[in-house]
């Protein structure tokens, strides 16, 4: 139980810098920013989409949960989001970097996310490029008055901490509760031979936090999943950003959409994988 702890405070850590900077470029914007300079900034959603795809494949879910507190107040376009999402593979990579026999396969799942990432997140845009989002600063500080404030730390350091102890306890509850979840019955729900195998690892990797991909990438290592569901589970955790979106968005039913998006292109992803790879 201790490590259990250890574990969900670590994670809880790991996302505070990311937090920090999202809350005060989010406070820059909402004090400083000019609106012509504001539309400038969102207008090249194409350039977004591909920055978001290439700081998501980075191993840490922080820039997930940058992207949802980004997302929730108007900054950055869906696809971007999604981008985002797809991208993030959180604990899988520096897994896989410390088998050498392992490293051929990595170099694989990172340009594929990418690309993976990069072409939900144009299309995504495409589609629902009709639907224009304004910047909705209230998402963060509707409910604090930060606007009294002077200055832009201070009130971001208040969004932080908040944001910080509602990970930490959603730490500790899924940690507790995965701890419970043994790997005889992990292989078991994973349908191991089975055409649907991406489904359930993409199902699996839903879950807002970093135990997924570990257990992801163990069950690829001991040849219990195939790669195409390796890549489905890691392409629909998106770590910690899920969940943020959830807290932060009033818009629940947006958050359901991306969700099920997500996992759809997940699942389409591996399965395309697992029949042409």
């Amino acid at each position: 139980m201790i490590e259990v702890i250890m574990e969900a405070v670590l994670d809880a850590l790991k996302a505070l810098p990311f937090l920090f900077v999202a809350y005060l470029l989010i406070e820059y914007i909402e004090h400083y920013m000019k609106k012509a300079s504001l539309e400038k900034l969102l207008k090249h959603k194409k350039t977004s989409v591909c920055a978001g795809a290439v700081l998501g494949v980075v191993p840490q879910c922080g820039f997930s949960v940058t992207a949802s507190n980004l997302y929730a107040t108007g900054l950055i376009s869906t696809g971007t989001l999604l981008a985002v999402f797809l991208a993030t593979s959180d604990e899988a990579i520096p897994i896989l970097m410390a088998r050498p026999e392992m490293w051929s396969v990595m170099v694989k799942i990172l340009p594929l996310k990418v690309l993976i990432a990069v072409l939900a997140g144009w299309l995504t845009d495409y589609f629902w490029r009709n639907k224009k989002r304004e910047p909705k600063f209230e998402k963060v500080c509707g409910h604090c008055h930060c606007e009294n404030s002077h200055g832009i730390v201070k009130p971001a350091l208040t969004h932080t901490i908040k944001m910080f102890i509602f990970i930490l306890i959603l730490n500790l509850i899924l940690g507790v509760l995965l701890e419970y979840c043994s790997e005889t019955v992990l292989n078991a729900l994973f349908l191991n031979g089975s055409v649907f195998q991406p489904f359930v690892a993409a199902l699996f990797g839903l879950i807002p936090n970093c135990a997924p991909s570990v257990a992801l990438t163990q069950l690829f290592i001991q040849q219990q999943i195939s790669f195409g569901s390796l890549v489905a589970g890691l392409c629909s955790g998106a770590g910690l950003g899920m969940a943020v979106l959830f807290r932060m968005s009033d818009d629940k039913k947006d958050c359901v959409k991306i969700l099920l998006l997500l996992y759809g292109i997940a699942v389409v992803s591996g399965m395309m994988i697992n029949i042409f790879a």
